[in-house]
């Protein structure tokens, strides 16, 4: 998202700050909405230095649908892992899958990643040095070519959507 304000250099980012600061304090009371504005003011300001690259969103609704997506997920592997744990079995059957990236840019890479270890059951473990494939570890899978086509399918095809040149 281009913005020409010199205030706000980021400013979904800025809001993303404030909301977050008012939901980790759980409360809308008028200092913390007055410390939280500063705050999102502040930090992009003092870290648009440190970007390597400016993010542009190509479109915003696929950011959101991901967004919408991931949370949803995040609730559904919850349950499944908690299933798991709760039915002592020798059924999970872990493994390391290489997964090939589509993604270039390391802001989106770095997403997917995140993504990726946000999800109960699985975690990014490793980015190959020529930043073309993750290494992932998963408590149980059957099918490591399903699982990747599922996180193809899920995050990254939405990532490279949303982001402008990623």
């Amino acid at each position: 998202m281009k913005s020409s304000s010199k205030l706000f250099p980021h400013p979904l980012l800025s809001l993303m700050l404030a909301a977050i600061w008012l939901l980790v304090n759980n409360t809308m009371s008028p200092g913390h909405i007055v410390l939280g504005g500063c705050l999102a003011i502040v930090i992009p300001l003092a870290t648009t230095a440190f970007g390597p690259e400016p993010v542009y969103l190509q479109r915003p609704g696929a950011l959101l649908r991901y967004g919408v997506r991931l949370v949803l997920d995040i609730f559904t592997a919850n349950l499944q892992v908690a299933i798991w744990i709760m039915k002592p079995s020798n059924r999970l059957q872990p493994a390391f899958i290489r997964y090939k990236l589509e993604l270039q840019s390391p802001l989106a890479i770095s997403v997917l990643a995140n993504t990726i270890s946000l999800t109960p059951g699985t975690v990014s473990c490793d980015l190959s040095a020529d930043q073309c494939h993750l290494l992932i570890h998963t408590l149980h899978t059957d099918d490591a070519e399903g699982l990747a086509r599922q996180i193809h399918e899920r995050y990254e095809q939405p990532l490279l959507e949303a982001l402008k040149s990623c």
